[in-house]
């Protein structure tokens, strides 16, 4: 007689993914004219999601030229992460203080770098800045650490509340973790000014935090150059860091899964201990990491003619993702602020309420939370989106009062 045992009784219930039931929606709505900003990859001015041609030509080489499938280590492409970090440090190489390791996404090295800190230090805190990505939170509570939430954007500016984040991590404690994104903020397209960034340094210096950057837009917002500046400042001012780096953006190689973890210490003999215990973290979640999208990444940087091309269709994508900007930011005082924020989102004051009506009247479809994948738009339909949803914004003027104040003041040439 066999015996029957409910293997999974003891699970709880999990809410649906509501990003993917929102895509199934907007891909189930007949409405030709129908407008997604909700999923959160670059499109062109015609709405597609194109492979880059320095990517195309990579992998044509790669098919041509690799002669074996076999694994590359736990480590991965050690070329691939040099090269990487070249984007992030300018001109330094890994070395006596750093290490990377290649990792499926962005994600994996976030996880890989959650697991290594729960093991560190198994009761530091890390503190989270509200909003943020959704997936940051689930991925360091499911290593075991606890996650703290800090103040962090001012909807009424549509910029960052530094001085409320300041206060706020004044209740940190030496050993906490605090995340920070690189550049190109998701969900609110804000940045820290670099005084910001040294300020956040110092911060961490007299608090004993280990700042850990995910570096996920790099050259989405005013340059390769420009959007490591604040990464560059922190990894120069502290001894202990982290930094997940994902390509699946800046080289639209999205289901490649391409990223990178890197650790800094202040000793070689802590680089060791660190690089070991990542690898065998690794080692149990993906055992060896995929190559493809990697390689073709490395033979991309590797390349003189590739990297060119690369970096110009790189540039084309970062000024269409401004002009889009500057034309909502046009449409209305109520939408001035995100002509200032940079990369593919932004946040709108309007509640899930508003959301579902914009979706069942106008076929926009966009997160409860407000955020907007900037890209989903372009000039065909700009104005039937700003039509959509500027009633609901309306709605709720005092939401807005210090944007609009701020849109009137650099009218009138005053700098606050």
């Amino acid at each position: 007689m066999m015996l029957s045992f409910p293997a999974f009784a003891g699970l709880e219930p999990q809410k649906p993914d509501a990003l993917l039931a929102l895509i199934a929606e907007y891909r189930a709505d007949p409405r030709v004219d129908k407008i997604d900003v909700g999923v959160g990859v670059y499109r062109s001015e015609t709405g597609d999601t194109p492979v880059m041609r320095a990517v195309k030509d990579a992998e044509a080489a790669l098919l041509a030229g690799q002669i074996s499938k076999s694994y590359l280590g736990a480590e991965g492409d050690q070329r691939f992460a040099q090269l990487l970090w070249y984007l992030v440090s300018g001109n330094e190489t890994l070395g006596a203080h750093r290490f990377g390791l290649q990792t499926p996404g962005g994600t994996g090295a976030l996880r890989v770098g959650a697991e290594l800190m729960a093991r560190a230090r198994p009761d530091a805190r890390v503190w989270i800045g509200e909003p943020t990505w959704p997936n940051h939170a689930p991925i360091f509570r499911g290593a075991g650490l606890e996650v703290r939430t800090h103040p962090y954007f001012d909807q009424s500016t549509g910029s960052v509340d530094f001085d409320a984040m300041m206060l706020a991590l004044s209740e940190t404690e030496a050993g906490d973790v605090l995340l920070l994104h690189g550049c190109c903020h998701n969900p609110t397209g804000t940045r820290f000014s670099q005084e910001q960034w040294k300020t956040l340094a110092a911060v961490c210096n007299r608090r004993g935090l280990i700042p850990f950057i995910d570096l996920a837009y790099q050259g989405l917002g005013d340059g390769m150059e420009e959007d490591a500046q604040g990464a560059r400042h922190m990894l120069a001012a502290v001894p202990d860091a982290l930094l997940a780096y994902s390509c699946d953006k800046n080289f639209a190689v999205y289901r490649d899964r391409v990223g990178a973890l890197f650790v800094q210490t202040g000793t070689e003999s802590s680089l060791e201990l660190a690089r070991t215990n990542a690898l065998t973290i690794a080692r149990s979640l993906w055992s060896m990491p995929p190559d493809h999208g990697a390689a073709v990444v490395r033979m991309i940087l590797d390349n003189a003619t590739l990297r060119a091309d690369w970096a110009s269709e790189l540039t084309d994508m970062r000024r269409r993702l401004q002009k889009v900007r500057q034309g909502l930011a046009l449409a209305h005082p109520l939408l001035a602020p995100i002509a200032t924020q940079r990369g593919l989102f932004s946040r709108l004051s309007i509640d899930a309420d508003a959301v579902a009506a914009v979706r069942r009247t106008h076929g926009i479809y966009m997160p409860a939370d407000g955020r907007i994948n900037i890209a989903g738009l372009n000039q065909a339909n700009l104005s039937r989106f700003v039509d959509g949803v500027l009633p609901h914004l309306l709605a709720h003027p005092h939401r807005h009062a210090a944007a609009i104040d701020h849109r009137h003041a650099g009218q009138s040439g005053c700098h606050a």
